[in-house]
């Protein structure tokens, strides 16, 4: 206990490192997602070819090398940020790739009447895809997209290896002032644990809100 009430800013400081990496990365992840599964549906042939390269690199290429290739590649193209925006920008373009599959299978559910009728009434692609399939295939992703920002949290823990602020990097410091490793990680592992259960209650209640009735 002594780990935690002697060091509690340190821990604090770290804990909300991670929920600025959650959140950002999530609004990111979720509007990249949200296009590239656009793409992948659209009628034109290059923006389907966009999405589904898009979606193939990033799901097959493991998030340390993405780290790595952002963090310490684009500033030798001349393109200097903070280091905890380049962490944002790795885990959200990663984590689009998931959410733009889990968007693109719950457009599948919607029955494709649905939107021959709303093009037969005069609506474009856009309008079809924004008014009429994704109200009704958000309802069926719920839970697969709180899963996937679950892991996003988790995954934000490789970013403290890249001298960003997060809950996981806190060790270093703990460990070199001579705290009990275990210690310092059963609290490392309670502060992620509330920020899952926290994804996870508030998709909880979106779920029971507006999900598919069973």
């Amino acid at each position: 206990m002594d780990v935690l009430t002697e060091n509690f800013a340190l821990y604090g400081e770290g804990f909300l490192g991670t929920v600025e990496l959650t959140v950002y990365s999530s609004l990111l992840a979720l509007v990249l997602g949200f296009l590239m599964a656009s793409f992948r549906v659209a009628p034109v042939g290059s923006f389907r070819v966009f999405g589904t390269v898009w979606v193939t690199i990033l799901r097959n290429t493991p998030l340390t090398l993405l780290f790595f290739a952002v963090l310490l590649g684009l500033p030798r193209f001349g393109l200097v940020l903070p280091f905890q925006v380049f962490a944002v920008l790795a885990l959200g373009c990663y984590t689009s790739a998931f959410i733009c599959e889990v968007l693109r299978s719950g457009i599948n559910t919607v029955p494709k009447g649905q939107g021959e009728a709303a093009r037969s009434l005069g609506m474009s692609f856009g309008q079809t895809l924004g008014s009429v399939v994704l109200p009704q295939a958000f309802r069926s992703v719920i839970p697969p997209i709180g899963s996937t920002l679950i892991a996003l949290a988790k995954n934000s823990a490789i970013a403290g290896a890249f001298s960003v602020n997060e809950l996981l990097g806190t060790y270093k410091t703990l460990n070199e002032l001579g705290y009990s490793i275990v210690w310092t990680f059963v609290w490392i592992a309670v502060g992620y644990l509330i920020i899952t259960l926290s994804i996870s209650a508030l998709f909880n209640v979106l779920e029971k809100r507006y999900g598919v009735a069973r």
